[in-house]
């Protein structure tokens, strides 16, 4: 062996047992892309790269995440095509675009289905079992429901009626049979749009009427438009943060658990941020002229039974019934248990 050779196999040893930036070298380091339309410096991205801090910590360096935020890689559907290539690893989904994968994970999106955080939290714990293996049978690994909160109708105009509603250019998110169908039973007239195109559209008059939590109208700047808001909860809003179950079955037991051990402690916390973002920006939507409404008691009860009605007409091609009794029993169970009504204004 000559001394070039001896030098290369020196090198290579020093390599091999050597810290690099900090990290043990013991193994390929896995980076791992994942794509989101929620904008850098939100919560949402805040904590997810908090979530990815602590998944390399634990592994010591082997799995990391690189994100793109902001919809950079485009919207729902071009994310997980891609991922379908290759071309991403995971993504945070909104539950509108996940759903055209997964249907039943629109579930807890039905309209007027919730009162309150505490049902959502206990109906989601009850189903998240069946939701998780729903996505295992679509090739993706469920990691983390994600919130958005509970969504309020604002308008470009004083709207707060049934009739005002069907008078308006109503927004419904592209490729979203529940919204698309809600809104019709009633007799709404729903524009299909996909969410980048919402703020532009409400500047240009093509829709008067959107959907969105309070924090999610600041950060996406849909309130500058919409000054009205309806206060009473429409629904209840939400995704998911999956990874490509091929991906994921690739990584070793100890990295997968990472993963999961790293999103019990930091979703959880998500969750507290966006709810407590949600309170701080109804104050600062206030203090910045947005109108909040009541909604007229007539109202309110043509559009809690255009629930029942829409579900009826989404079962079972977007949504299985037995996943939705599944809810239904387990909202009936807590609301027993709390004695609470039927129906109301989330608290």
């Amino acid at each position: 062996m000559n001394g070039r050779h001896l030098y290369l196999l020196s090198l290579l040893f020093l390599l091999l047992v050597s810290p690099i930036n900090g990290l043990a070298a013991t193994g390929t380091t896995k980076i791992l892309k994942i794509a989101s339309l929620a904008p850098a410096g939100s919560v949402w991205i805040t904590q997810f790269e908090k979530f990815a801090e602590q998944v390399s910590r634990d592994t010591g360096g082997t799995v990391k995440f690189r994100t793109y935020p902001g919809g950079v890689m485009g919207e729902d559907q071009a994310m997980y095509r891609k991922m379908r290539v290759g071309q991403l690893h995971g993504g945070g989904f909104t539950m509108t675009g996940i759903a055209t994968v997964v249907p039943d994970f629109r579930v807890l999106a039905v309209p007027f289905l919730f009162t309150s955080y505490a049902e959502v939290d206990h109906v989601l714990a009850g189903v998240l079992p069946s939701l998780k293996e729903r996505f295992r049978e679509k090739g993706l690994e469920l990691v983390a429901v994600t919130e958005v909160g509970f969504l309020y109708a604002m308008s470009t105009k004083a709207v707060n009626s049934i009739e005002g509603l069907r008078q308006t250019a109503n927004w419904s998110p592209s490729g979203d049979p529940l919204s698309e169908v809600y809104l019709s039973t009633p007799g709404i007239t729903p524009v299909q749009l996909t969410i980048p195109d919402v703020l532009s559209s409400l500047q240009s008059g093509l829709v008067e009427t959107v959907y969105n939590s309070f924090y999610g109208s600041i950060v996406m700047q849909w309130f500058t438009q919409a000054r009205y808001i309806v206060d009473y909860p429409y629904g209840y809003a939400y995704g998911a943060f999956a990874l490509d179950g091929k991906t994921f079955a690739a990584l070793s037991p100890k990295e997968q658990e990472a993963i999961n051990t790293a999103a019990s402690v930091h979703f959880p916390v998500l969750l507290a941020d966006t709810r407590r973002s949600n309170e701080e920006s109804r104050k600062v939507l206030a203090e910045r002229g947005t109108t909040f409404l009541d909604i007229d008691p007539a109202s309110r009860k043509t559009l809690e039974e255009a629930r029942d009605q829409a579900v009826d007409r989404l079962i079972p091609a977007e949504l299985s019934r037995d996943i939705y009794h599944q809810a239904s029993r387990l909202l009936e169970e807590y609301r027993r248990s709390a004695g609470t009504r039927q129906t109301g204004p989330a608290n």
